[in-house]
């Protein structure tokens, strides 16, 4: 190079920083190597990441169906120990480690949860989510009065709370009720008067016409005649037909059970002995405002909660000439168009009340 050449390109890059080969490759080197580690860790992460689902998928430790509860503000992070405890997961550090990576288990619903032999993490959370609680039957028969099905409520141990007040006669449905543990007691009477609200408002929209009952009220109130009558059996139109009869003609209706609602408020009646008893002919001559023997038309209240079929039969009772029924003892009813009839039938029940007598039973 000649001389003027050299110093040319000096001067051009005077003040300009020379980079060295070595230089230049050590950064390559540490940028290869930056790539390296991130694509090695990027890989673990993944890697772990399937882990985790892995285990929160598979099939879990549980051997058979058990029942877990899940408290009231229980979040996950305080119950995977337990469930880990009592066998429904095999990893509470997993559990955790999944709930913090995807967010569940944000929705846990408080309960007692049936959790099946083998379920997975996953099946466990979806469960605790869902809501689908244990549930618990309890049975209120049809034909108790108000004050029996409180005591049933009262005594059972799967509700809580305190008791409400008791309802007015015929406002509770009588149903087997499906509940959670721990459901109030004041809960389970408002969901029993909402259900025989709504059904009464549903059949009464399909009553006959011409029918000498003219509120809700008074359907409810004579169903509860027929219920103590027959105990919602086969004979309920026909018996509840009978009653209509009788109204329509201005006929008492005459029925034993709103005797012993006037006297006890329904609960049995026993003599001294304490054993059940029979009524007195003193019972019957007197005046209540229940005593269908003593008062023209319906008792004061209903005198128990009927079962819907029993509802249902007097809003449609069966098409008959009946005025009269007493038992026939076989479990139905003999029915009449007359009184003469009608004696002759009570004198073969009365035989079959003395045998029975005879017998103990």
């Amino acid at each position: 190079m000649a001389k003027g050449e050299f110093k040319k390109t000096v001067e051009r890059h005077k003040g300009e920083e020379i980079v060295s080969p070595v230089k230049t490759q050590r950064m390559t080197l540490v940028v290869m190597g930056l790539m390296v580690f991130v694509t090695l860790f990027g890989g673990l992460l993944f890697a772990f990441y399937n882990f985790m689902k892995y285990r929160y998928v598979r099939t879990g430790p549980l051997i058979e169906t058990a029942v877990f509860t899940v408290p009231q503000g229980a979040g996950l992070s305080s119950l995977s120990g337990k469930l880990e405890a009592e066998g429904l997961i095999d990893s509470a550090v997993m559990l955790k480690l999944n709930a913090k990576f995807t967010g569940i288990g944000g929705a846990l619903k408080t309960g007692e949860y049936s959790i099946e032999a083998g379920a997975s993490m996953k099946d466990v959370i979806d469960i605790f989510e869902s809501g689908k609680t244990v549930l618990y039957p309890l049975t209120l028969p049809e034909g108790m009065t108000s004050a029996q099905m409180m005591r049933i409520i009262e005594a059972a141990e799967t509700l809580s709370g305190k008791m409400p007040p008791t309802p007015p006669e015929g406002s509770l449905l009588p149903e087997t009720y499906m509940h959670p543990r721990g459901m109030s007691r004041a809960a389970l009477v408002a969901k029993m008067k909402e259900a025989q609200t709504e059904l009464i408002d549903r059949l009464w929209e399909t009553r006959q016409e011409g029918l000498p009952i003219k509120t809700k009220a008074e359907a409810i109130n004579l169903a509860a005649v027929v219920e103590k009558e027959t105990g919602g059996g086969h004979e309920v139109e026909k018996v509840a037909g009978v009653f209509i009869n009788r109204l329509n003609k201005g006929m008492r209706l005459q029925s034993d059970p709103t005797i012993i609602y006037g006297i006890s408020q329904g609960e049995i009646l026993r003599g001294r002995d304490g054993k059940q008893r029979g009524l007195r002919r003193s019972e019957i001559d007197r005046k209540t405002d229940w005593n269908t023997y003593q008062i023209d038309g319906l008792p004061k209240t209903p005198i128990c909660n009927p079962g819907a079929s029993s509802i249902a039969a007097v809003l449609n009772p069966a098409q008959t000439d009946a005025l009269f029924f007493v038992a026939d003892g076989t479990g139905g009813h003999a029915f009449s168009q007359t009184y003469a009839e009608h004696n002759k039938h009570v004198a073969k029940w009365r035989v079959i009340e003395r045998q029975k007598k005879r017998q103990g039973n």
